[in-house]
């Protein structure tokens, strides 16, 4: 079997507890910590395309709204984690009740763009976010004091676009700007979510027409 391994404190969890498990699979992981935490635990770690396709993939969200729609990239490993997401047969979300709200956006959308030309990137995001009546300008992500670099050399601009009525909609415009490499709504990607609360976990199926 072939597992993606998602990103963060809770996708961590995860990746401790499957390694306590001494199964006999190989895992692709969506950040460069992902991965040196699974090889340190004895856990195989293939690349995206040299495994057979992935089976299972098991993340974690930032935020989780209506129809199982999300916002992630909260530590900036969005565009690998859509890459390997978009690889998977299944993509399953593990969170706690905490993470769901009633419309996306409180959390700050994540957009990972290229370092060169950035400010005019910046600027088409604000042109399309204007169409839905936003009006703000997207900040760069900084880490002690200097520009946030991904796993990929890129730069991440964060949006704080509040409540998002269409998320959808929104992303579809946002993949069109050139310069833009990757945002953080995943709509339609994710097959279900185990949500954890008051020591128990319930599984919700995504509704397919949703």
């Amino acid at each position: 079997m072939v597992v993606g391994l998602g990103t963060g404190s809770t996708a961590a969890w995860f990746v401790k507890a499957l390694a306590a498990r001494g199964l006999n699979l190989t895992c692709v992981a969506t950040s460069q910590a992902t991965a040196d935490l699974a090889t340190g635990l004895g856990l195989t770690v293939g690349e995206l395309g040299e495994t057979k396709p992935i089976d299972l993939t098991v993340d974690g969200a930032d935020e989780i709204g209506p129809g199982l729609a999300l916002i992630k990239g909260g530590g900036a490993a969005l565009l690998r984690e859509k890459l390997v997401w978009e690889a998977s047969s299944r993509s399953i979300v593990i969170a706690d009740a905490a993470k769901q709200v009633p419309l996306l956006g409180k959390f700050p959308l994540p957009i990972e763009v290229v370092a060169f030309g950035h400010k005019t990137t910046a600027l088409r995001i604000c042109d399309v976010l204007s169409e839905f009546d936003i009006a703000m300008m997207p900040r760069l992500r900084t880490k002690d004091g200097a520009l946030y670099r991904t796993d990929q050399g890129n730069l991440i601009l964060d949006c704080d676009f509040g409540p998002i009525a269409d998320p959808a909609a929104l992303a579809a415009r946002l993949s069109s700007i050139p310069g833009m490499l990757g945002h953080g709504l995943f709509v339609t990607e994710v097959a279900g979510l185990y949500c954890a609360e008051n020591g128990s976990a319930t599984f919700t199926k995504r509704n397919e027409g949703s």
